[in-house]
């Protein structure tokens, strides 16, 4: 064989590897992916692990694992990594944690209400300066204070143009109804700049199904937009998810610039047996390659009881897809692939 047709068939190999690998399926996940983990946070971290935490049925703690692949966190150590107070504030509904690193630092975001008053929810956070924040010490930074002392949650924060964001969900006192979504520019990871600026609130009769909510804000930035998709109406089967949009160069803090979906952009599935999706997080497969959600859901629609106290709200993966104007498109929830007795 000459010099010339090896090359050439060393070139022929390298373009059927190429076009194999272009042509590669986007990747697949057990359903439920994790039981019994609510409001689900995944963050990828560029030392190459993954983080995850949620809320626990008891309500009473925070937890964390990290392992190097999402199968990974199934099976990996879940630590416990700070309990609520026994008196005074932190002392009861321990909800919807999320990790976040800011300027060299992990951070915990999460909601709790009091011991002796439990609905007296606000948020706080948590610090911890270890490479390893399952390692270290989480040292409490207090409460992200706002304009008004009511009903707050579900903090988030992100970065864009070399500033930091927190988005969350609050009652505002003279709105009817439970939540509406803010945004503010951060001074510090616990203390937000004024002014803080109202972003969408239960418009649409799909938003105010058994309680008027807006909650559970997740940002993820692509093609020159930035979203915010957004959980709505009470945490039954009615919940759903809705979906915020900016130009990645308009002014955040300007009401204005947010467009908001008129219709749910993921919701239930009858057909699939997949009930009120939502509270979600993003993150992406190691290589980048694919944006995933990650979501919590139910596999069954009537509860008995205050949806609150079901805690068959289970984690879930789902692939990301997007449309030709650089839309994300969140299509149904998956069936369940993997059974047990609830």
């Amino acid at each position: 064989m000459t010099t010339q047709s090896t090359m050439k068939n060393l070139l022929l190999l390298v373009v059927t590897v190429l076009i194999v690998s272009s042509c590669s399926k986007p990747p697949e996940f057990e359903t439920p992916f994790i039981y019994e983990r609510a409001d689900p946070w995944v963050y990828l971290h560029t030392d190459g692990y993954y983080y995850f935490t949620a809320t626990v049925p008891e309500n009473d703690k925070l937890i964390l694992r990290r392992a190097e692949t999402l199968e990974g966190l199934q099976t990996t150590e879940e630590k416990t990594i700070w309990t609520k107070h026994e008196t005074g504030i932190m002392g009861s509904h321990i909800w919807a944690p999320e990790i976040h690193y800011v300027d060299g630092k992990w951070y915990i975001y999460f909601a709790a209400g009091g011991a002796e008053d439990i609905w007296a929810i606000r948020m706080y956070v948590l610090e911890n300066d270890s490479p390893n924040p399952l390692d270290g010490e989480w040292v409490e930074k207090g409460q992200i204070k706002t304009d008004w002392e009511t009903f707050s949650l579900d903090a988030t924060t992100f970065e864009h143009q070399g500033k930091n964001y927190l988005v969350w969900a609050q009652h505002p006192p003279t709105m009817e109804g439970n939540t509406a979504l803010y945004i503010a520019e951060m001074e510090n990871p616990w203390t937000i700049k004024q002014p803080m600026v109202e972003i969408t609130r239960p418009d649409y009769e799909w938003e105010k199904q058994l309680f008027k909510v807006n909650e559970g804000a997740a940002v993820i930035k692509k093609n020159g937009k930035i979203f915010i998709a957004y959980s709505a109406s009470g945490t039954d089967y009615n919940y759903a998810v809705g979906l915020l949009t900016a130009d990645e160069n308009a002014d955040l803090l300007n009401a204005d610039s947010w467009s908001k979906s008129p219709v749910p952009v993921f919701k239930t599935s009858e057909e699939n047996k997949i009930y009120g999706p939502g509270h979600n997080s993003f993150t992406t497969t190691k290589d980048g390659k694919y944006d995933l959600m990650i979501y919590h859901a139910r596999s069954y629609k009537e509860i008995d009881g205050d949806p609150l106290d079901d805690h068959n709200r289970h984690m879930r993966i789902k692939v990301l897809e997007w449309d030709e104007d650089g839309n994300p498109v969140f299509g149904v929830p998956q069936p369940d692939t993997r059974h047990r007795e609830e």
